[in-house]
C-alpha cells in the first residue's frame, strides 16, 4: 500500500480502539466495586445481549482468520474446523448452560465445589482454567501479530512482536478498568461489526462469481494446484493413519472442548436466570451458525481470488487470507476501495481479537482471585479484595500470554485454538459432567479428573510435532517428538474421564448424598441459585 492508503488504514484501524477504550472508561466510572459487578456484570444482561456477547466471545481470530486461512490452503479439510466449532454448541445447549448457571456463581470451580471439599477442588479447577485461558489467549495474540504486521506493510518479526505487546496492554486495561460489564459491551459491538463485515465480504465474493457457488468451488480447486483433491477429504488429514487419527483427535477436542472453556462458562453468570442462559445459547447458535457458513465462502473465495500461493507468501499459516481477500475485492492494493475495505476488515478482525482476549483474561483473573487466592491465602493474613487481586492477576496473565504469543507467532491461530479446546475437553469437561450427573463422585475423583486430563494433554503437546521435530515446529532445530499427533485430544480426553472414575472408586471418602441431592435440585430447578 502507498503511504496515503496506509495512513487511511491506520486511522480506520485506530477508530475501534478509541471506541472500545471509551466504553471501558465510561463503564469504569459507573460501576460498583463488588465481585458480582466485576465478574458477572451485575447479572443484568438480557438473553439477546448475552447471546450476542457469547457469539462475540466465541467467534475469535481462529474463526475469522484461522479457519478461512485453512480452507484457502487445504480446502475441504479446513472447513472441518467450522463443523466442529458449531456442533460443539449442541453439547453446551443440552448439557451445560442451565445447569452451570444454577449451580455456580463466577467460575467453573464453583460448580464442582458445591458438593466437594473446596480447597483441593478450587486449586485444581483454577489451575486448569488458567491454563486453558492462556492457551486460548496465545492464539489471539498470534492473530493480532499477523494482522497488524500486514496492516503496517511489514511481515518481519519486529512488527508482529510490537502488535502482540500492544494487544496485551490493551486487554489488561479493558479487564482492570471495566470488568465484565465493559468486556460484554465490547463483545456485543464486536459481534455486530464482525457479522456485518462477514456478510459484506460474502456478498462481494458471490457477486464476483455471479452467485454461482459451484463456479466458486471449481475456480478455487483449479487455482489451488490440487485439482479435485482440494474439494475432497484428505489433503491435510488423509495422508496416512497418523493424519487420520489426528483428525479424529481434533474433532473430539472441538466438539467437547467448548463446554469446558472458562470464558464461555462465565458468560452464563451474566444473566439473571437459568432460562435466560438457555435462551442466550439459542441466540448465539443462530448467530454463530450463520457466521461459520459464511467463513466457508470466504475461505474458498480467498483460494479462488487471491490464490494459496499469495496467502502463503503473506503468512505461511494462512492467517491473513481474509484481509488479502478484502484488498482484492475492493480493487487491489493501490486502490482507495481496496484500502478502505481492507482497513475495515482489519479493524473488525482486531475488534474480534480484543473482545476475545478481554473475555479470556477476565476468566483467568477470576480463577486466580476467586479460586487460587481464596484457597491458598494463609489463615490470619490480611485478606485483600478479590477484585483487587483479579486486577493484578490480569497483568500477570497478560504478560504470560504476550511471551507465549511471541514464541508461537508462526503457527495457525485455528490450530492453536484446537490445542486449547483439547485441554478444556480433557481437564474441565470430565469434572464438570461428573459433578453434575454422578451421584457417587468424590473430592479425590474431582481432583484426579482435572489433573488426569490436564497433565497428559500438556505433556503430549510438548512431545508432539507442534513443539519439535519438523520445520513447522516451535523449535525446528531440536527433536524431542515422541507423540505423533498434533492434537492430544484422542488420548487425553479419555484419560481425564478414566482418572475421575478411578479416583472416585479408590477413594475412602463416602460421597455426600445430601449435597448431591441439593445440587441436583438446584441445577434442575434453580432453587437457591445466586
Amino acid at each position: 500500500m502507498t503511504d496515503r492508503h496506509q495512513t487511511l488504514a491506520l486511522l480506520l484501524f485506530s477508530g475501534f480502539v478509541a471506541v472500545t477504550l471509551g466504553i471501558t472508561t465510561w463503564v469504569s466510572r459507573n460501576r460498583r466495586g463488588s465481585a458480582e459487578e466485576f465478574y458477572a456484570g451485575g447479572r443484568l444482561f438480557s438473553p439477546m445481549e448475552n447471546g450476542f456477547a457469547i457469539a462475540g466471545d466465541y467467534m475469535s481470530a481462529a474463526s475469522f482468520l484461522g479457519i478461512s486461512g485453512l480452507i484457502a490452503l487445504f480446502g475441504y479439510d479446513g472447513l472441518l474446523y467450522s463443523v466442529g466449532f458449531l456442533v460443539a454448541w449442541l453439547v453446551v445447549l443440552f448439557l451445560v448452560a442451565e445447569l452451570v448457571r444454577n449451580c455456580g456463581r463466577f467460575t467453573l470451580a464453583d460448580v464442582v465445589a458445591a458438593r466437594m471439599r473446596e480447597r483441593p477442588v478450587r486449586i485444581a479447577a483454577g489451575t486448569s482454567s488458567i491454563t486453558v485461558s492462556v492457551l486460548y489467549l496465545v492464539a489471539q495474540m498470534v492473530g493480532a501479530g499477523s494482522l497488524v504486521a500486514l496492516l503496517l506493510g511489514r511481515t518481519g518479526g519486529a512488527a508482529q512482536a510490537w502488535a502482540v505487546i500492544g494487544v496485551g496492554a490493551l486487554m489488561v486495561i479493558y479487564v482492570s478498568l471495566g470488568g465484565m460489564r465493559a468486556t460484554t459491551w465490547i463483545q456485543i459491538v464486536k459481534a455486530v461489526l464482525l457479522l456485518g463485515g462477514t456478510i459484506a465480504l460474502t456478498v462481494l465474493v458471490m457477486m464476483r462469481f455471479h452467485g454461482d457457488f459451484d463456479r466458486l468451488l471449481l475456480t478455487a480447486a483449479e487455482r489451488s494446484g490440487h485439482g479435485a483433491a482440494f474439494l475432497a477429504p484428505g489433503l491435510r488429514y488423509g495422508g496416512d493413519w497418523t493424519a487420520r487419527f489426528d483428525f479424529i483427535s481434533l474433532g473430539l477436542a472441538l466438539v467437547l472442548g467448548t463446554a469446558g472453556l472458562p470464558h464461555i462458562l462465565s458468560r452464563f453468570y451474566t444473566v439473571p436466570t437459568a432460562q435466560a442462559a438457555r435462551r442466550s445459547v439459542v441466540w448465539s447458535i443462530g448467530l454463530i451458525g450463520g457466521f461459520y457458513l459464511m467463513t466457508i465462502v470466504l475461505g474458498f473465495g480467498a483460494a479462488a481470488i487471491v490464490g494459496p500461493d499469495a496467502v502463503r507468501g503473506s503468512n505461511a499459516a494462512g492467517n491473513t487470507a481474509v484481509p488479502l481477500l478484502a484488498l482484492d475485492l475492493g480493487g487491489g492494493a493501490d486502490s482507495t476501495g481496496g484500502t478502505v475495505l481492507f482497513s475495515i476488515v482489519a479493524a473488525v478482525a482486531f475488534a474480534t481479537i480484543l473482545a476475545v482476549v478481554a473475555g479470556c483474561t477476565l476468566a483467568a483473573s477470576a480463577s486466580v482471585a476467586h479460586d487460587l487466592y481464596a484457597s491458598l491465602r494463609r489463615a490470619g493474613t490480611e485478606p485483600r479484595s478479590e477484585v483487587a487481586v483479579a486486577r493484578m492477576a490480569a497483568v500477570g496473565v497478560g504478560g504470560v500470554a504476550i511471551a507465549l504469543g511471541l514464541l508461537a507467532r508462526d503457527l495457525n491461530v485455528a490450530f492453536l485454538v484446537g490445542l486449547a479446546f483439547a485441554v478444556a475437553a480433557s481437564a474441565n469437561l470430565p469434572v464438570l459432567l461428573y459433578s453434575l450427573f454422578w451421584r457417587g463422585f468424590t473430592t479425590r475423583g474431582a481432583v484426579w479428573a482435572v489433573y488426569g486430563g490436564l497433565i497428559p494433554a500438556v505433556v503430549l503437546v510438548l512431545l508432539s510435532p507442534v513443539v519439535s521435530g519438523s520445520p513447522e515446529s516451535l523449535f525446528p532445530a531440536v527433536d524431542f517428538q515422541y507423540f505423533p499427533l498434533e492434537n492430544p485430544g484422542l488420548v487425553s480426553i479419555p484419560l481425564g474421564f478414566v482418572a475421575g472414575w478411578l479416583g472416585t472408586v479408590t477413594s475412602a471418602e463416602a460421597p455426600d448424598e445430601a449435597k448431591h441431592a441439593e445440587t441436583e435440585v438446584r441445577s434442575l430447578t434453580g432453587a437457591g441459585a445466586v
